[in-house]
């Protein structure tokens, strides 16, 4: 491959390898849902410990309230039998396959968990169906990358646009920027997130671009580009589901974006040095607020842009997760992350 050419993604992935790689949305082995659950269903179904908690009832006897959940939602579960036992077996993100009865208590649902003791049952990997706890983007990724790679290559500064082009030539880096996630639970949470979210806030960058005069383009777009690739190293993507890594947990996917960005310019030597900070600012501006995580607050027109851009795609994407969740009711809960309820359904307005 020649230097500053793009990896296709035809050229790395057939659709087999693409569904190898988990953009699948198939439950292989055809197991209940979260979803599937209605009212007074005696169920087996597979789900992932989300927390649990051994407690005590006004006279004394023990039970176990677990909280779990799979890609179509969470659900309660409680056990009045085997509590001790199980507690001390069961651990936060452990895959457990249950049976009870549902029940609606509180306004929801809720298992009762059966008085076998086999009626939980850790399951090893191999066991259970990933694709069960694993959601992906409902978005065509080939389409995304092909778009994605458009804008970079309409870059007209060569040495920024060689930048930009320097880490999509290893195929490896490519199919670890399609995987990834851009969150673990609060928005674009699942495979392919990354690259949507990204695209996402490129084109609202460039939309938003054309209203304003004297925007380096270029710099908007490269910032906007790498503005989150850190999440590359922040997350980890697990049977049971997505993670952060130690280098998540430590340094963050906004230092660590910077260092990659670095790393890559020590190859391209006719970048300006301006050019290098002024994206590098972007990265590390991009949350808007110290308060929410950036080194530095927006100091530039691109930055501002981007910093906007970022957060209405975020807020739109964490609007969209609640809406697919076709709740009856005309609004959501409250939402802490978007510090409101959101007007769900208007149908039912008069």
């Amino acid at each position: 491959m020649k230097s500053g050419e793009f990896v296709k993604l035809g050229d790395l992935f057939s659709e087999e390898y693409l569904e190898k790689l988990g953009f699948s949305n198939k439950n292989s082995m055809g197991r209940k849902m979260v979803a599937d659950v209605i009212e007074n269903d005696n169920v087996e179904i597979d789900l992932k410990v989300i927390s649990k908690r051994l407690q005590e009832s006004k006279d004394g006897k023990k039970f176990l309230l677990l909280t779990l959940a799979d890609k179509t939602g969470e659900l309660r579960a409680v056990d009045w039998y085997n509590a001790g036992e199980n507690d001390s077996k069961i651990k936060i993100n452990s895959i457990v396959r249950i049976k009870g009865r549902a029940s609606v208590y509180s306004d929801k649902l809720q298992i009762a968990i059966d008085k076998d003791r086999d009626a939980i049952m850790i399951l090893k990997e191999g066991e259970y169906d990933p694709n069960l706890f694993l959601s992906i983007t409902k978005k065509d990724v080939s389409i995304m990358y092909g778009e994605f790679q458009n804008m970079l290559s309409n870059v007209s500064n060569k040495e920024v646009r060689e930048l930009l082009n320097f880490p999509f030539q290893d195929e490896k880096f490519v199919e670890s920027f399609l995987i990834a996630p851009a969150a673990i639970i609060v928005h674009h949470a699942y495979k392919g997130g990354l690259l949507e979210h990204t695209l996402g806030v490129m084109k609202l960058c460039v939309e938003m671009a054309k209203l304003y005069p004297d925007v380096n383009m270029d710099i908007l777009v490269a910032g906007a580009a790498f503005h989150d690739l850190g999440k590359i190293k922040e997350y980890e993507i697990k049977p049971y589901g997505i993670e952060r890594t130690t280098d998540g947990e430590l340094i963050g996917h906004i230092v660590l974006g910077v260092e990659m960005v670095r790393e890559w310019s020590r190859k391209i030597p006719g970048l300006s040095s301006n050019s290098l900070q002024h994206i590098e600012h972007l990265i590390l501006s991009h949350h808007g607020e110290i308060e929410l995580g950036s080194p530095t607050i927006p100091k530039t027109t691109e930055a501002i842009i981007l910093h906007s851009a970022d957060d209405l795609d975020s807020k739109m994407g964490q609007i969209m997760a609640l809406k697919e969740k076709k709740s009856e009711n005309d609004w959501s809960d409250y939402d802490r992350y978007l510090g409101r309820k959101i007007k769900l359904n208007w149908e039912n307005e008069e």
